[in-house]
């Protein structure tokens, strides 16, 4: 059985107890320490607010020294589609964990995730039983069961946040059509989303994409 999820964490600015949690889910390959300093980039403008970035449950079987949410082999829908089914109990149990550790109600969550955790981000957060305050999804897409009806999907969200979509428009490994997929489908389920497209910027996040994310953000804490 794969360990409990753990990770860097940044304490509330203002000190005292945090009001806000804002978890970072990380990409493919990487781990929780490569997004965790985003949170003290947005710390000025959300001073009671604190941070933690959890290494995904597996070893990454493409990159040994960084995580996976799941393999990425074929890169196939029904590969996605099995993977966030896979790996959404370990993160499930990890946000109601750190909810409890902190004191906080569940609608004090929110939702930070590039591209593999977008996907995390996404799944976990239309399921949540109390909607998170915000989800913020970088060079992501929406994951869905391809073999399953629209009526079928509709049916498992419970939960419908404030959903921010970013993208790179020169991204070649998540190609930027996906922000548009994600959006669309997020429109059909009733989910209210914005989006941004990153001029010139590729498989990351570029500085105006980290200032749309924190004003996102703290207009909803």
């Amino acid at each position: 059985m794969t360990a409990d999820l753990d990770g860097p964490r940044i304490e509330p600015r203002a000190g005292g107890a945090a009001r806000q949690l804002v978890v970072f889910l990380h990409g493919y390959g990487a781990d929780g320490n490569d997004l965790i300093e985003i949170g003290r980039a947005w710390q000025p403008a959300m001073p009671h607010a604190a941070f933690v970035s959890p290494h995904a449950p597996h070893p990454c079987g493409q990159a040994p020294m960084g995580r996976e949410w799941f393999p990425l082999t074929d890169r196939a829908e029904s590969e996605r589609w099995r993977g966030v089914v896979s790996a959404a109990p370990f993160l499930e149990r990890f946000l109601d964990a750190e909810l409890q550790r902190r004191n906080l109600p569940p609608s004090a969550l929110a939702l930070v995730g590039f591209s593999q955790g977008t996907m995390m981000a996404l799944h976990v957060g239309l399921r949540r039983a109390t909607a998170p305050f915000a989800i913020i999804g970088y060079s992501g897409l929406l994951v869905t069961d391809p073999h399953a009806q629209p009526e079928a999907l509709k049916a498992e969200i419970t939960s419908r946040p404030p959903i921010l979509l970013i993208h790179g428009d020169s991204d070649d490994l998540i190609p930027p059509q996906a922000l548009f997929l994600a959006a669309n489908g997020l429109a059909t389920l009733g989910v209210p989303v914005e989006w941004h497209l990153s001029a010139g910027t590729g498989h990351g996040i570029d500085q105006e994409g980290l200032r749309q994310g924190g004003e996102f953000l703290t207009r909803r804490a």
